[in-house]
């Protein structure tokens, strides 16, 4: 029995994963990967997520049937193990014997072959205690401390910590378990009867949760469709649309981090005739970003925002800074075990000094947006309080306010108090359909 296509490809993006800092989710759409059979690219996909989110959980049952520490194991040797214990204990419609034998041709594919019998060991011993999908997700749900909920979820104690402190144990359980499920799609219509083009084109679409030219993939692969190569619609995450309606409609606005371009796109769509400059700090991004928003009206600089070579300022600025993305895991679950504790006043620095100068662009009376994808406080509320005890002529305004216009003018379908906390707006994930998203909004006196 040879190594099927999508084995091998999960087995080449959970090393690169983990030996280069690359994110699964762009070699998932890289060239190699576009090579396989739809039925292929979704194995592969289940493969390399549900071992990048089952992680601490995958390699708990490797140690308990070895006396090897996972950590003492070569790379190739531990992500083999991963990806067939996955196998057993997770997927049903997977034969056993598949699952076991290919994780050992993988080894033997890396030139690891002392470590076979090994592997073959641990699996088959696996393999007579685990019960495919045997309720992981239930497992979080009864989880009655914080130690029990990261153990159960997969996620690392000190975040789990961090979460169970700022929304209480109920919420922790909800944000743990959405990162350990699939998410949806969500996608943005642009142009009148795209959503009739793509069900003719077999996708099926659900109403969006917050907005109304938001819509959720029920089934299909969009970006199979010619509406989507064509640009006609966009997948984004609704949250992140919301950041790009927060913004608004003026003649000039600044996108301070603007890459890969969602918001900005969204932007440009709302403003046809506005002035914007898109700004990106790295080339490379910066180039994908010209590509993805085609507008005339979008300027892309490839510049630090703290260096922005523009004297005229605007009405409106967006400034969602780079963060630690712990909003986004169910997306991009590698980062829960990058990320530590230490990483946090880093961020926090980064971010003071970009919206620090970010302020300096704003016309007065004009709105700035500040955004992240984090759900921790020292790169949110204690971001914003750091800024305004720095700028005396920054207001800190009344998020509310902006989401009940928004509502009025049917631009948000859902009701306005359900994403307020206190003078921010914020989304949860597991109690919002969407990644985390934190905003707060401000005005140039």
């Amino acid at each position: 029995m040879s190594i099927s296509p999508a084995r091998a490809a999960a087995f080449d993006i959970l090393l690169r994963v983990e030996q280069q800092d690359s994110y699964a989710s762009e070699l998932l759409h890289s060239t190699r990967c576009a090579e396989l059979t739809p039925t292929d690219h979704g194995l592969a996909t289940e493969l390399v997520m549900g071992a990048l989110r089952w992680r601490s959980l995958l390699d708990s049952l490797i140690s308990g049937a070895s006396s090897k520490r996972p950590e003492k194991l070569d790379p190739e040797v531990l992500t083999a193990l991963r990806l067939g214990v996955y196998q057993l204990g997770w997927l049903d419609r997977i034969p056993a014997r598949a699952a076991i034998h290919e994780s050992v041709e993988l080894v033997k594919r890396s030139r690891k072959r002392s470590a076979v019998p090994f592997v073959n060991a641990v699996l088959r011993k696996l393999d007579d205690s685990l019960t495919p999908g045997k309720g992981f997700l239930d497992s979080i749900q009864s989880a009655t401390s914080t130690p029990a909920l990261a153990s159960a979820s997969a996620h690392p104690e000190w975040l789990v910590q961090s979460w169970v402190a700022r929304f209480g144990l109920d919420v922790a359980r909800n944000v743990c378990a959405y990162d350990q499920s699939i998410p949806v799609t969500s996608v943005r219509l642009r142009t009148v009867g795209v959503e009739r083009e793509l069900e003719v084109a077999g996708i099926e679409l659900m109403a969006g949760a917050l907005l109304p030219d938001a819509r959720r993939v029920v089934s299909g692969d969009i970006t199979k469709t010619k509406a989507f190569t064509e640009g006609r619609v966009a997948i984004q995450d609704e949250a992140s649309q919301l950041v790009a309606a927060l913004v608004g409609q003026g003649a000039r606005i600044l996108d301070c981090c603007a890459a890969p371009g969602g918001k900005t796109w969204a932007i440009a769509d709302r403003n046809p005739q506005a002035t914007i400059v898109a700004a990106e700090l790295h080339a490379h991004r910066a180039e994908l970003l010209r590509r993805r928003v085609a507008a005339g009206n979008v300027q892309v600089l490839t510049t630090d925002v703290r260096e922005l070579p523009v004297r005229e300022p605007f009405d409106r600025v967006l400034v969602d800074v780079p963060c630690s993305g712990t909003g986004t895991l169910a997306r991009n679950p590698e980062i829960k075990w990058r990320l530590e504790p230490a990483d946090l006043p880093d961020f926090h620095s980064r971010q003071v000094e970009i919206l620090n100068a970010a302020i300096k662009h704003l016309k007065p009376h004009g709105r700035l947006v500040y955004s992240t994808c984090s759900l921790q406080n020292e790169e949110n509320e204690s971001v914003v309080d750091d800024v305004l005890r720095k700028n005396e002529s920054l207001r800190l305004c009344d998020s509310r306010t902006e989401l009940v216009r928004l509502f009025n003018d049917g631009l948000l379908i859902t009701e306005p108090d359900s994403l307020i906390h206190g003078p921010y707006i914020r989304t949860i994930p597991g109690v919002h359909p969407c990644d985390g998203f934190f905003v707060a909004m401000f005005e140039r006196q």
